[in-house]
């Protein structure tokens, strides 16, 4: 206790609670979505668009990659993502079409690179959405349609919830468009998955990130699964100070593969469409001496052998609806390393929960935090 007789906060509370608190935030979102018709809205007002460009930065961009993925997979048509940089300081790449809509993500609504976004791409005659989590920001009036998740703000430094939650938005949005209610049904699926998972996994990461001690850390994947893996490494990097990289899978043998050593985790998030080749990397992982994080729907004796930390999620969603749970235990890597490090993953060193830049007064600190 302190001298002024407060509790002491404990170290990373405020982000596990966050957390753990992802099922009832994911079914709050749903909810949301069924009750006020934004989505039926949003389909209707953007009919003809034949291109859809996600843009964030940070963990927004890395929604954005997975966004876009289901965008493609479950509509057909043209979808990427962009970080909010490469749009502003190379803005040829980008073309104008009334047939173009971009998606911009901001879980504050006001980090000031989208907000530039958005004033570009509004002179350009580009629709807009924006997605964040804060009501009453300024991206709600720069876009031409907003979806605000308010029950899914976080007082965190770092992304957890909110990352999730703007994604299964933008999966269920993709849904939408491509008229795919049993996908739309089907994400509810994950919520009791989640539950599951989240009984067990946080104590059986505690106890595996007590028992090792690491000096890099890697996490693998394809698809809609790789911006899962690029979040996952920055929630390594940003709760625990640690070095952490992400690859696609099958890239990873391409020059990669030389930091392998047992002193570097692994992570491989195991899809179903390319799984006999991703889980040929991990063999290969393995083979080489290093430990490695599982995560997959349901193993095979193969991936067990192939596994020191094996996660099995054993939902029935369909394998892009499940992409959110692939994310829990990069999270959960995160928040223990931090801790087991001395860290504070509620605080994280050189971060703020938001990114605003002020051109006008050089003297102001610019820092640099999940969006």
């Amino acid at each position: 206790m302190s001298n002024d007789g407060h509790v002491p906060k404990a170290y990373g509370a405020q982000t596990e609670a966050e957390i753990l608190s992802q099922p009832e935030c994911w079914a709050a979102s749903l909810d949301w979505l069924d009750r006020n018709g934004k989505l039926n809205e949003l389909v209707r007002g953007f009919a003809g668009i034949d291109e859809w460009v996600f843009i964030g930065c940070g963990s927004s961009y890395y929604v954005a990659l997975s966004a876009a993925s289901t965008m493609a997979s479950l509509t057909g048509l043209r979808a990427y993502a962009l970080p909010a940089s490469e749009v502003l300081l190379f803005p040829s790449q980008f073309r104008s079409s009334k047939t173009i809509a971009a998606v911009l993500i901001s879980r504050s609504g006001r980090t000031s690179e989208i907000l530039r976004v958005a004033e570009q791409l509004s002179k350009r005659g580009i629709a807009t959405v924006g997605i964040s989590c804060t009501p009453g920001q300024a991206l709600e009036k720069l876009v031409r349609s907003a979806l605000v998740l308010s029950v899914a703000d976080e007082q965190s430094t770092v992304m957890t919830r909110s990352f999730t939650s703007m994604l299964i938005t933008l999966q269920a949005l993709a849904a939408s468009i491509g008229k795919n209610n049993d996908f739309k049904l089907a994400q509810r699926g994950i919520v009791p998955a989640a539950q599951e998972i989240l009984s067990t996994l946080p104590a059986r990461v505690r106890d595996f990130v007590r028992s090792n001690v690491f000096d890099d850390y890697v996490f693998l994947a394809q698809g809609t699964l790789y911006g899962i893996a690029c979040e996952s490494a920055l929630k390594l990097t940003e709760m625990s100070i640690s070095y952490a990289q992400n690859f696609h899978a099958l890239e990873f043998r391409h020059g990669p593969k030389s930091i392998v050593s047992q002193k570097t985790l692994i992570g491989c998030l195991l899809s179903e469409t390319a799984y006999t080749d991703e889980l040929s990397v991990l063999e290969e992982v393995k083979r080489l001496g290093g430990t490695t994080l599982v995560v997959v729907n349901r193993a095979d004796e193969r991936a067990r052998a192939a596994a020191d930390l094996l996660v099995e999620l054993k939902a029935d969603a369909p394998e892009i609806a499940r992409a959110p749970l692939y994310l829990l235990p990069g999270q959960l890597m995160g928040l223990h390393t931090g801790l087991e490090k001395g860290f504070d993953p509620d605080a994280p060193r050189n971060l703020s929960r938001v990114v605003v830049l002020d051109d006008e007064d050089p003297r102001e600190e610019i820092t640099h935090a999940a969006l």
